[in-house]
C-alpha cells in the first residue's frame, strides 16, 4: 500500500508531540509499506509554494514552503498556489490512502482534492487546529484565556496578536522576495513562534491582516467542508472526540483510539528516598496555558523543606513567561533545567518522583502523560480535555482542579506527606499502547475504508 502522511511540519526541525507520533508511525508502517510524508516549512530564503524534497531516516519527504505570504485571510487557508502543489504531491506519489494529521500550513482543500482523485482519507485529531486558526490550543495567549467554546469574536482578536499575523505581515511585506537579513532573521524566529520575535514587529506589524469575525466564521465553515471530504477521523481521547462531534462531525466518522509509543530508553532504576525532599517535575512547553505558574502557586503553600520542582522545558521560546517563572519561583526550591534531546527522556523521569501535569488548555492525549507512565513516574493531572481519561477518573494518578493552585497544592501536600502513597501511585500506572499495534490498528483502518469506498464503484459496475 502507498501511504501519505499529511503533518503541518515534520522532522528534524521539528519535534513536538505530533511531529514525533507522526515520525514513528510513518517508520513502522514503513516496514511493510511505501510511506511518504508532506509536510511545510516556513524559509523566506525559497519562493513560495516551492516543493523540497528531502529524506528523514529513509521517509521521503516532500516539503512545501509556506512563507504565508499571502494578501487576504482566506489565503492562509485556502491558498490556490499552495493548493495545486500539494495536488501536484498528490499526483507524484499516487497514494492508496491519505493520513492527515495536521492542516495548518497546507490546505484546507487537501482532503477534497484527494477525494476526486478516489484517494480515501483517513485523519488523527492531536489538537484543535482544523477549528482553531491561531494554532490549535484554543488558549488566547495574549489575553491568557482558555477558550471553551469557539468565539469568533476572540478568534478575531487572537489571530491578530498571534505569531501567525507576524508571519503574514513579513511574508506580505517581502512580497515573495528573499527578505533581508534582519527581516529573515525574525522570520526564522517566527517559525520557532517565538514571541519576542512578534514584539520586533511592533504592536501592529507592516501591512497585517487582522480577520473580521465574519471571516473566521468562513474559515470555520471550511474546516467542515474539509471534514466532509475525510472518510474517518480517529481522536486519542474521548475528550478531543466529543468536542468535535459538537462542532459538526458526525459520530458514525469518529473513532477513539490512543496513540502507540515506542519503548522509552532504559534508565537507571529510581530509588523513593523517605529522608529526601520530593522531587516533583514539570516536563513540556514553558507557556502559559501549560500552567507552570500554577504549580509555583501550589509550591508556595507547602513546606520548603519537604520538596523540590524540577523544570525541564526550553526558557527561549516564550522569554517573558519565564522570566514571569523565574520570580515567581525566588525563595522556592524550584530549578530550571532547560530542554532535552528525545532519547535523553528516559533519564529526565529517572530524576523526578511525580510528574504535574497543571494545564489550562483541554489538552488532548498528552505525550507527556504516557513516558511517566513507561517510566514508572506517578501523575498528578489537571481535570481537563483528556487528562482525566488517561489517569482514569483518578484510580491512575491524582486529578485535580485545573486554575486552582490550592487543590494542586492540597494533593501535592499529601505525595510529600506521604512516600507510600507515592508508590502506591505508581504500582498502579497502566500500560502504553505499543506503536507496532498502533500501526497494525490502522492498517486495518486503512483496509476498511478502501473497501467501503470501492463498494459504491461494484454496485454501479453491477
Amino acid at each position: 500500500m502507498r501511504i501519505l502522511h499529511a503533518i503541518h511540519d515534520f522532522l528534524p526541525r521539528h519535534r513536538a508531540g505530533s511531529e514525533l507520533y507522526a515520525y514513528h508511525l510513518c517508520r513502522e508502517l514503513a516496514a511493510r509499506h511505501d510511506v511518504g510524508v508532506l509536510c511545510a516549512e516556513l524559509d523566506p530564503s525559497r519562493p513560495q509554494g516551492a516543493i523540497v524534497r528531502r529524506e528523514v531516516d529513509g521517509l521521503p519527504v516532500f516539503e512545501l514552503i509556506n512563507n504565508w505570504a499571502f494578501e487576504r485571510f482566506e489565503d492562509s487557508y485556502r491558498s490556490p498556489l499552495l493548493g495545486e502543489r500539494v495536488e501536484g504531491v498528490l499526483h507524484e506519489f499516487r497514494p492508496d490512502v491519505l493520513h492527515v494529521h495536521n492542516l495548518l500550513n497546507l490546505s484546507l482543500e487537501l482532503p477534497a482534492r484527494a477525494r476526486r482523485r478516489g484517494i480515501p482519507v483517513l485523519a488523527t485529531l492531536h489538537d484543535y487546529t482544523l477549528v482553531c486558526p491561531s494554532g490549535g490550543q484554543r488558549v488566547h495567549v495574549a489575553e491568557q484565556h482558555s477558550c471553551l467554546r469557539i468565539d469568533p469574536e476572540r478568534c478575531s482578536r487572537c489571530f491578530a496578536q498571534s505569531p501567525f499575523a507576524g508571519t503574514m505581515a513579513l511574508g506580505r511585506l517581502a512580497g515573495g522576495a528573499r527578505l533581508p537579513g534582519p527581516l529573515l532573521s525574525i522570520a526564522r524566529a517566527l517559525r520557532r513562534r517565538v514571541p519576542r520575535a512578534v514584539a520586533a514587529l511592533g504592536p501592529r506589524p507592516p501591512r497585517a491582516v487582522e480577520p473580521t469575525p465574519e471571516q473566521i466564521r468562513q474559515r470555520l465553515e471550511a474546516a467542515l467542508r474539509a471534514a466532509d471530504a475525510i472518510d474517518l477521523f480517529v481522536a486519542p481521547s474521548q475528550a478531543l472526540a466529543d468536542e468535535y462531534r459538537r462542532l459538526g462531525i458526525p459520530a458514525a466518522k469518529l473513532r477513539v483510539s490512543d496513540y502507540g509509543f515506542p519503548p522509552l530508553a532504559a534508565a537507571k532504576p529510581r530509588a523513593l528516598d523517605p529522608r529526601a525532599p520530593l522531587r516533583i517535575g514539570f516536563v513540556g512547553t514553558l507557556v502559559w496555558h501549560k500552567g507552570v505558574h500554577v504549580l509555583l502557586e501550589a509550591a508556595a503553600q507547602l513546606p520548603r523543606e519537604g520538596f523540590e520542582i524540577l523544570v525541564f522545558g526550553s526558557v527561549e521560546t516564550f522569554p517573558d513567561y519565564v522570566n514571569s517563572l523565574r520570580r515567581q519561583a525566588v525563595g522556592l526550591p524550584v530549578r530550571f533545567l532547560g530542554g532535552f534531546e528525545s532519547a535523553d527522556a528516559a533519564d529526565v523521569y529517572g530524576r523526578i518522583d511525580v510528574l504535574v501535569v497543571p494545564s489550562l488548555w483541554p489538552e488532548n492525549s498528552p505525550l507527556v502523560i504516557h513516558e511517566a507512565f513507561q517510566a514508572g513516574v506517578p501523575v498528578v493531572g489537571a481535570r481537563i480535555g483528556g487528562i482525566p481519561e488517561l489517569l482514569r477518573g483518578g484510580e491512575a494518578g491524582l486529578l485535580v482542579d485545573a486554575h486552582s493552585s490550592a487543590d494542586l497544592a492540597r494533593s501535592l501536600a499529601t505525595l510529600v506527606a506521604s512516600r507510600e502513597r507515592v508508590a502506591e501511585l505508581a504500582a498502579a500506572l497502566p500500560s502504553v499502547k505499543p506503536i507496532a499495534q498502533d500501526a497494525s490498528e490502522w492498517e486495518e483502518l486503512y483496509a476498511t475504508v478502501r473497501r467501503q469506498r470501492a463498494q459504491p464503484a461494484l454496485v454501479r459496475r453491477a
